[in-house]
């Protein structure tokens, strides 16, 4: 066969499990690590896998010397909401000063602000906006992605947010996976209606589904936010229309949106900072994955984290994620998250990178296509400039990405070197 591409001279391939479903519990800790190696690639797809040895009589299109470098499949950010107006950096001031966040909502600051900024701004503002931060997720070697909607909390802002989300499917190399969040928020205009709000978004479900514009819905369930029983009421009205389903819960209170996620079937439950033990033993009988944000926790300077550990050793299946927004965890860099993973969740490295590739694809219905390098499957690759897996949660904050490859062509690099 006449391959198009060969990666030679790899001195670590990281190749996380094949599966049909999301690793738990103990299989987090199985990373089959090939030292070594080489692969190529035909047609956009990996059509061999062997040894650097068994690579000499290849006779491809192209070679890339990796130098024995550390590849890995592209990573995977499965919660982001990547498509908002204006920016807050003015509020981390007033954070700093002990101010609450209801007095800065008050004055029309916190999410309101975001609300009002993407209200605002045109389809095409968004759009150029959101190119720019897509651009930096790919530069830290993430290929595949879920955005959010959630930021209008209004039938027009909510529909425009998707379509710019849908613009960007279809313009960037990326693979992305569109959220509908509308209610992400109580809007001031519905308080003490907030079951006007929730049918208004229920109601936008339709058109949601019927102009493709996104394949999973997502609700916040938390005190001042939304009930258990209002967010049961949208998911099963969600899961009527056809969508897979997300929850964020648990973030601050227990109220009990991960044993709802389980009970519908949710594809994940995210945040769960909160959740009860009974949520966990849960978790551990099903394969809804559990979305961790620890960037959100650091972020916002609070001192108990998700409980990874436990939900690992429990036998649940964990995945790992920026939550990058506006307001509460401002990084694209999945890197960060894997070191905080480390320090913060106790997680193994074994652990992490399972956690930012399969089970990440998993949590947003891409577990065929992503997260894992196997024959047959696109040929989306990272090259880091790391010695070898083990240190890239151990040194935090810079961009270990060389270069990234999405389907065999390569889509952003740090220099020549490769």
């Amino acid at each position: 066969m006449q391959y198009d591409l060969l990666v030679h001279n790899i001195g670590q391939l990281i190749l996380p499990k094949e599966t049909t479903a999301p690793l738990k519990g103990e299989e987090m800790k199985q990373l089959m690590i090939m030292e070594n190696a080489a692969f190529a690639v035909k047609s956009g797809t990996i059509a061999w896998i062997g040894s650097n040895d068994e690579a000499t009589h290849i006779k491809p299109l192209k070679r890339i010397n990796a130098q024995k470098k550390v590849v890995s499949p592209g990573l995977v950010d499965p919660h982001t909401h990547l498509v908002f107006g204006g920016s807050r950096e003015h509020e981390l001031a007033l954070k700093q000063r002990g101010v609450p966040y209801l007095e800065i909502l008050a004055k029309g600051g916190g999410i309101l602000s975001t609300v009002e900024a993407t209200r605002m701004a045109s389809e095409e503002e968004l759009y150029e906006k959101a190119s720019f931060h897509l651009n930096r997720f790919l530069s830290y070697g993430v290929t595949t992605l879920e955005a959010k909607s959630g930021y209008g909390l209004d039938p027009e802002t909510e529909l425009k947010q998707l379509q710019v989300v849908k613009r960007l499917q279809e313009k960037f190399p990326v693979s992305i996976v569109s959220t509908f969040l509308g209610p992400h928020a109580i809007p001031p205009t519905y308080k003490g209606n907030e079951d006007e709000f929730l049918e208004k978004m229920v109601e936008l479900l339709d058109h949601v589904r019927n102009e493709n514009l996104a394949e999973f819905a997502d609700i916040f369930c938390e005190t001042g936010v939304f009930s258990l029983q209002q967010s049961k009421y949208f998911l099963q009205k969600a899961k009527e229309k056809g969508f897979g389903l997300k929850i964020h819960a648990d973030e601050i209170d227990s109220l009990g949106g991960t044993e709802l996620a389980v009970e519908l079937g949710a594809t994940s439950a995210d945040h769960l900072v909160a959740a009860s033990n009974k949520a966990i033993n849960m978790l551990s009988t099903s394969n809804t994955i559990a979305v961790l944000l620890p960037g959100t926790t650091f972020y916002l300077g609070k001192d108990t984290y998700a409980r990874a550990r436990e939900m690992i050793d429990e036998g649940a299946a964990v995945a790992l994620a920026t939550d990058y927004n506006p307001g509460s965890c401002v990084t694209e860099n999945l890197q960060l998250i894997m070191s905080l993973a480390a320090l913060k969740l106790k997680m193994t490295p074994e652990e992490i990178w399972n956690a930012v590739t399969v089970n990440a694809a998993f949590a947003i219905g891409k577990g065929e296509e992503a997260g894992t390098l196997t024959v047959g499957k696109k040929a989306n690759f990272v090259i880091w400039d790391i010695p070898n897996y083990l240190y890239l949660p151990y040194h935090f904050g810079v961009n270990h990405t060389n270069s990234v490859y999405i389907e065999g062509t390569r889509v952003w690099r740090r220099n020549d070197n490769v």
